[in-house]
């Protein structure tokens, strides 16, 4: 429901194509057809209310969502974010006449850019009422188990109480992601590193993310099959490049991995599911990183020679020697792309990758990790003991934390302290108030700031006490860092934004390791090595700590496994963690 006139918001959007030279390129079809959407008489301006809405329009229209038997209802009238009145008066009649969730834009995203606050709320209204459900037999079901309330993993890496899920369904798109994030910056403490670049690979795609200083880099800018996101979210960069990745061969008879893939149903064709695509999980099978005996999951065992028949007719069609050439093309290939998103968090951001430490984890990102890091010149891997269930770790490590944010859009020099203050004092009061212990809650502020003329924003942290000054240096520095330039322009002040984070309790990872880990050798194929090699294939679980690995060598447990090159060496942690290096840097 939008204000007359509006009503095509969601499909005209920025008017961009979705790629450049693509003659028929189509746009994602918006969440909500043409049929669903509503338009009220309203007008209000950045200013304030210039037309107030008709209460009986809006009952009617509530009449006709009724008969039509709608799930839930997204409200997004013009400049929402300025002034909320006119909506608020329409979502209160809504929530009065209707049985079913009300997504207002105010409530959902108090920020200009009507397209993007738009497909905002349409994505909240969206997916409520599926998230209503979901944790409402949650609650149910851990009541009637004497558990505790459950919390509930947001995108922004913490957690939150059911009913503010309830209440903010959009908090929890990509909130899965965010979780590995999160675990791998709580396991890494013990591991003496500073700066870490997560990498979490799986069946279907891998998931990049950086973490300095022990947090991780946020955003407030996401798309989800080409649909824009704005909520506060850990910034996870996705590629289509993961264990069940298809591989194949281009019209020009190059070899290319993902991005579809085979799911976990047929999934890869070793799984002997009925598969016939070679996937990377194929290509590791062949190439010796997971071997024949090696139980995925713990129960299913592989058919290599399946795998290896797939290979060899892919061999073929791509011009080369056999299967061998073809698991290792593969894996040099989705390699070159997990490196190339790698590099876009890092290099393309200003930071030089050598000063991080790669931490892998997911069911196959150990496999890979080495390679990644030769590649980019890390010298040090991170492998956590829990790295094939990190992300459920993460919502264990994950604290407490609420986002509130508004649209001031104030020039610096017309900006008064007292007004930025209340409006901090607002955003303040409602983080606050979803807080389970307010007087535990850590605040933090920040603003987003750019210079006058530009379309976009940088977000600089605001003290306690606004120092408008402060904010303004602290945007050039921040500018100069991004771009390599400051500008004598007039700075603007566009979105003021809040933080409560209620710190919660600190897991731990017991191992203890002992017995013989030794499960034997097998030859393995490895980047630049002629030949096989025989690698010492370990039970990790058994390695204890202390412990120096000596590649080659596999690492194997129940939900993931670690590849150790020739020329690299993990050390055992007292947590089971296993740091990587090359001999030369030990």
């Amino acid at each position: 429901m939008t204000t007359e006139g509006f009503r095509d918001v969601l499909e005209i959007g920025r008017q961009d194509r979705p790629d450049l030279y693509d003659l028929e390129a189509e746009k994602p079809e918006p969440l909500v057809p043409r049929r669903r959407r509503f338009e009220v008489d309203e007008r209000t301006t950045a200013e304030g209310v210039e037309r107030p809405v008709d209460p009986e329009e809006v009952r009617e229209l509530a009449a006709t969502l009724r008969e039509r038997g709608v799930e839930s209802v997204a409200i997004c009238l013009l400049h929402a974010y300025a002034d909320a009145d006119n909506e608020q008066r329409v979502a209160k009649i809504l929530r009065e006449e209707l049985e079913v969730p009300v997504s207002a834009s105010h409530e959902v995203l108090a920020e200009f850019r009507e397209f993007e606050r738009t497909s905002t709320t349409a994505v909240d209204a969206y997916v409520r009422p599926a998230i209503d459900r979901y944790v409402g037999r949650l609650v149910d079901e851990a009541e009637t188990s004497g558990i505790p309330a459950p919390q509930i993993m947001q995108a922004n890496g913490g957690i939150a109480d059911p009913k503010t899920v309830r209440d903010h369904a959009v908090t929890t798109t990509l909130s899965g992601p965010a979780a590995g994030v999160v675990g791998a910056a709580a396991t890494v403490d013990d591991a003496d590193v500073e700066g870490l670049v997560t990498f979490d690979m799986g069946g279907t795609s891998s998931d990049v993310s950086l973490v300095r200083e022990g947090e991780a880099e946020r955003t407030t800018d996401a798309e989800i099959d080409g649909l824009p996101i704005r909520t506060p979210m850990v910034d996870v960069n996705t590629v289509g490049a993961g264990g069940g990745s298809i591989a194949w061969v281009d019209d020009g008879g190059a070899l290319r991995v993902g991005p579809r893939s085979a799911g976990a149903e047929p999934g890869p064709v070793c799984y002997g599911k009925g598969g016939t695509e070679p996937t990377v999980t194929d290509a590791n099978v062949v190439l010796g990183y997971i071997g024949p005996d090696t139980a995925l999951g713990g129960e299913m065992t592989l058919d290599v020679e399946a795998a290896r028949d797939a290979l060899a007719d892919l061999a073929d069609e791509a011009g080369l020697e056999d299967a061998l050439e073809a698991a290792r093309g593969i894996y040099r290939v989705a390699n070159a792309t997990m490196t190339r998103t790698i590099r876009s968090v890092t290099v393309e951001r200003g930071h030089d990758p050598r000063e991080f430490a790669l931490v892998a984890f997911g069911g196959a990102g150990p496999m890979h990790a080495a390679a990644l890091a030769d590649s980019l010149g890390v010298d040090r891997v991170v492998v956590p003991r829990p790295g094939g269930v990190l992300s459920a770790f993460g919502l264990l490590a994950a604290d407490e934390s609420y986002d509130a944010a508004r649209t001031v859009q104030l020039a610096r020099a017309d900006a008064e302290p007292d007004r930025v203050d209340a409006v901090y004092d607002d955003l303040v009061e409602r983080v606050l108030a979803d807080a389970s212990d307010p007087g535990a809650a850590r605040i933090e502020r920040a603003a987003d700031c750019r210079y006058a003329g530009q379309s976009f924003e940088l977000t600089v942290p605001v003290d306690d006490a606004v120092d408008l000054e402060a904010v303004t240096e602290r945007f050039h520095a921040a500018h100069e860092r991004a771009y390599g330039y400051r500008m004598d322009e007039s700075v603007e002040i566009v979105t003021l934004r809040a933080s409560a984070t209620v710190e919660g309790a600190s897991p731990t990872v017991r191992h203890e390791g002992g017995g013989d880990p030794r499960l034997g050798t097998r030859e393995a194929y490895f980047p630049d090595v002629d030949g096989p090699r025989a690698a010492t294939v370990y039970e990790r679980d058994r390695l204890q700590s202390q412990t120096v690995v000596d590649g080659p060598a596999v690492l194997e447990q129940a939900e993931s496994t670690t590849v150790v090159p020739p020329g690299w060496a993990g050390d055992v942690l007292e947590d089971g963690t296993v740091v990587m290096t090359e001999d030369d840097s030990r």
